[in-house]
């Protein structure tokens, strides 16, 4: 019989210094792995080797090829660089495109900047919809990301984010039944 958990990986979309992002993926993470029925993984590409300009891209890491194809839908965290998304989440997603058909996806921009990594996001929903994946119709944004959280990377303000980051799961869930469903 097939179970009734869902799998949804968390994936890191920055592989910098001192990201900032790490504080929202991680309470993204707390929040997910609370929810009754789903199991939920921070996926950090530092430890995954993913193809580069000029690389083969049957050279996969069978690692991240198995979170993939277990997945049932998928939450990325990325910081705004330029108006747009990280080059490594590019390789990230790129190196999987036949797992991710038909699992839907839901999006959390980090920025310094006023915007909350709105641009990034912008411009992955193009990109993840070539790839298969279905772009929610939720996302959650952490503007001037610097200014909510501690330096223990602990939400200062837990008035918005909790509610916010569980009505995109609530979103997420409702879709990856369905599409678990209609792959099975």
């Amino acid at each position: 019989m097939e179970s009734t958990l869902l799998y949804i990986p968390i994936l890191i979309g920055t592989v910098r210094d001192g990201r900032e992002t790490m504080h929202a993926a991680k309470l993204i993470y707390d929040i997910g792995r609370n929810i009754e029925g789903v199991e939920v993984n921070l996926i950090d590409p530092l430890y995954f080797n993913f193809p580069g300009d000029g690389d083969d891209p049957k050279n996969k890491d069978p690692k991240f090829s198995e979170i993939t194809k277990r997945a049932d839908a998928f939450f990325i965290v990325t910081p705004e660089y330029n108006h747009s998304f990280p080059g490594s989440l590019k390789r990230m997603l790129d190196s999987e495109l036949e797992n991710y058909v038909h699992k839907p996806v839901a999006f959390a921009g980090v920025s310094s900047g006023s915007w909350g990594g709105v641009r990034a996001v912008e411009a992955l929903v193009g990109s993840v919809r070539e790839m298969g994946l279905v772009a929610i119709n939720r996302d959650v944004y952490f503007p001037r990301v610097g200014n909510l959280f501690d330096v223990n990377g602990e939400l200062i303000d837990k008035t918005y984010y909790p509610e916010a980051i569980k009505k995109v799961y609530a979103e997420l869930i409702w879709m990856a039944k369905i599409f678990k469903n209609a792959r099975t």
